[in-house]
C-alpha cells in the first residue's frame, strides 16, 4: 500500500463520506483478503475488497508493482499443503507450482467464490482512522479520485513480503558496483558475466545463490550462521509430506529434531565438507530452508560460501573471516519488514514491525479491527489463512448475534494475544521469526477457537424458554 500521506486529512469533517458501517473492509485481494472475503460472506457478512493492482493475485501477481516473485519463483511447499481446504488444485499441475500456476490458481478461486463483484480494483487505501463513535474512517485512493468512506470494520490483508529490510555495512555507500535488494531482482540474466555476491541463506537468498551460481562469472553466497537446507523431495515423494507424517506422531520435540538431524546427516553427510560451517542451532529452530540445488552447485565448485559481510572498500567486499573478493553485484536477499503504512503507528499493539496480535489475527481491545495472513508458517500458507478466515468470519457472527458476548471473547484472551504457535520449539531470534508458526500446532489452535466461537453463537442464539 502506498506511502504516501492523504491529500485531504481524515479529521475533517466526513459529512460527505459514504456511509458503510454495515459492511467488512477487506484491504487486499490477494491470497489472503480472497480467503477473508469469501469466508465472511459465506458467513453472513457484507464486504468491499479494495486492491490497489487490476488483478487478484497479491505477491503471487507477477505484473503488480508490489510483487516481489521472480522468473523462476516456484512454491517451497506442495501443493497438499499448500491450496484452500475447500478448492483444490489441479491433479495436472506438479507438486510444486510455478508462480504463474499459483496466479492462475488465485484467479480460479476469486471466480469461482463470485469475489470479482465485490472487489474495487485500482482501489487503495491511502489513510485509515479509528473513527470516535466505532468503526473507521477509510481515505480510498481510485482512478476518479479520493473518496472517503466509514466502515464498520476493517480487515487488514496487504501482505508482510513486500517492504525491503536493507542491512548496513560499513563502507557500503562508497561501493563502487551495484548494491540491490532481492526486492527488485527478476531474472537470472541479471547475473550473466557478473561477479556476484549474494547476501542472505533464506529460501530466496539461496534460489538466488543457485542462478547466480549457473550464470555469473563468479558466484559467493554470504551467510550470518548455519542452516539446516532440506531438499525438496524425500523417499521420492515431496519432503514436506514426508515431514508431515512425522509430525503426526505427536513425538516429543527433541526426538523428532533429531531424527530430521540424522536423516540429514545420512543423506547429505557433514556440511562441512562443501564449505559450510555446521549448524549452530537444532532442526526446526529456524524457517526452513528448502532447496534441492544449493549443495549441488556448492559441491561443483560453481558457488562459493563466505561469511557475513564485514565491510565494502571500493569495488571489494571484504568478509568477517578476512577474505576478500572483488563485486559487480551484490544482491541483498535480506528479507521483509511487516508494514501497515495506512494505519496509524499505534493501531496496532506490540512493537512497531511485531504486532501482538491473538493467533496473530485479533486485536485483544477492538473488535473492529483484525489482520489476515500475518504468518510464516514452516508450510502453506492458503490452507493456513482460510483457517483463519473462517475464525474471523465465526467471530463476527458472534458479534453481530452478540456484541457483548464478541467483547467477552477478546476479554477473555487478552493476556494470550503473546501466544504462538510453534510446536514447542524455541525459534533463532530474528525477524523472519516474528510470525513464525508451525502448520499443525497452529491448525490445532484455530481449529480449536473456532469450535468456541461456535460454542458462544450456538448459546447467544438458542432460544430463551419460556416461563
Amino acid at each position: 500500500m502506498p506511502t504516501t500521506s492523504p491529500s485531504v486529512p481524515l479529521e475533517r469533517s466526513l459529512a460527505d463520506a459514504a456511509d458503510r458501517r454495515d459492511r467488512v473492509l477487506v484491504v487486499g485481494a490477494g491470497s489472503s483478503g480472497l480467503t477473508a472475503a469469501k469466508n465472511l460472506r459465506e458467513r453472513g457478512a457484507r464486504v468491499d475488497v479494495v486492491e490497489r493492482e487490476d488483478d487478484v493475485g497479491g505477491n503471487w501477481n507477477a505484473a503488480a508493482a508490489s510483487s516481489r516473485v521472480y522468473a523462476s519463483t516456484h512454491m517451497i511447499s506442495s501443493k497438499p499443503f499448500t491450496q484452500y481446504p475447500d478448492f483444490p488444485m489441479p491433479d495436472d499441475d506438479p507438486d510444486y507450482l510455478h508462480h504463474e500456476q499459483v496466479h492462475r490458481y488465485l484467479q480460479r478461486y476469486a471466480r469461482h467464490f463470485g469475489l470479482h463483484e465485490v472487489i474495487r480494483f485500482r482501489t487503495e487505501v491511502a489513510a485509515c482512522s479509528p473513527a470516535v463513535d466505532g468503526g473507521w474512517d477509510v481515505l480510498l485512493r481510485t482512478p476518479e479520485g479520493d473518496e472517503r468512506c466509514r466502515y464498520g470494520t476493517v480487515v487488514v490483508a496487504n501482505g508482510h513480503n513486500w517492504y525491503p529490510k536493507l542491512p548496513t555495512y560499513p563502507g557500503q555507500d562508497t561501493f563502487t558496483g551495484e548494491l540491490l535488494h532481492a526486492a527488485d531482482y527478476h531474472a537470472a540474466d541479471r547475473f550473466d558475466g557478473q561477479r556476484v555476491v549474494i547476501v542472505g541463506a533464506g529460501n530466496t537468498g539461496c534460489d538466488l545463490a543457485v542462478e547466480a551460481a549457473q550464470r555469473a562469472a563468479a558466484a559467493y553466497h554470504s551467510t550470518r550462521r548455519a542452516y539446516w537446507y532440506a531438499p525438496k523431495y524425500a523417499f521420492g515423494r515431496p519432503a514436506d509430506q514426508i515431514s508431515d507424517a512425522i509430525f503426526s506422531l505427536r513425538l516429543p520435540t527433541r526426538v523428532t529434531q533429531a531424527l530430521f538431524q540424522a536423516t540429514a546427516r545420512v543423506v547429505v553427510g557433514r556440511y562441512e565438507r562443501f564449505g559450510l560451517p555446521r549448524p549452530d542451532h537444532r532442526f526446526l529452530e529456524t524457517h526452513p530452508i528448502v532447496n534441492q540445488q544449493l549443495l549441488y552447485v556448492t559441491g561443483h565448485g560453481d558457488l562459493t560460501p563466505v561469511p557475513d559481510v564485514a565491510r565494502f572498500e571500493g569495488d571489494t567486499v571484504v568478509f568477517t573471516d578476512g577474505r576478500t573478493v572483488t563485486a559487480d553485484l551484490v544482491v541483498f536477499a535480506t528479507g521483509y519488514l511487516i508494514r501497515f503504512p495506512f494505519l496509524p503507528d499505534d493501531a496496532l499493539p506490540g512493537e512497531p514491525g511485531r504486532p501482538e496480535l491473538f493467533r496473530n489475527v485479533f486485536h485483544p481491545d477492538r473488535d473492529d479491527l483484525a489482520v489476515i495472513g500475518l504468518i510464516q508458517p514452516d508450510s502453506g500458507q492458503f490452507c493456513l489463512v482460510h483457517w483463519q478466515a473462517v475464525m474471523l468470519a465465526t467471530f463476527l457472527a458472534l458479534r453481530r448475534a452478540d456484541p457483548a458476548e464478541a467483547r467477552r471473547y477478546l476479554e477473555d484472551n487478552r493476556d494470550r494475544a503473546g501466544e504462538r504457535s510453534q510446536g514447542g520449539v524455541d525459534l533463532v531470534d530474528s525477524t523472519r521469526h516474528h510470525v513464525e508458526v508451525e502448520h499443525a500446532d497452529y491448525i490445532r489452535v484455530l481449529q480449536r477457537e473456532i469450535r468456541e466461537l461456535e460454542r458462544r453463537l450456538t448459546r447467544v442464539r438458542r432460544p430463551v424458554p419460556a416461563g
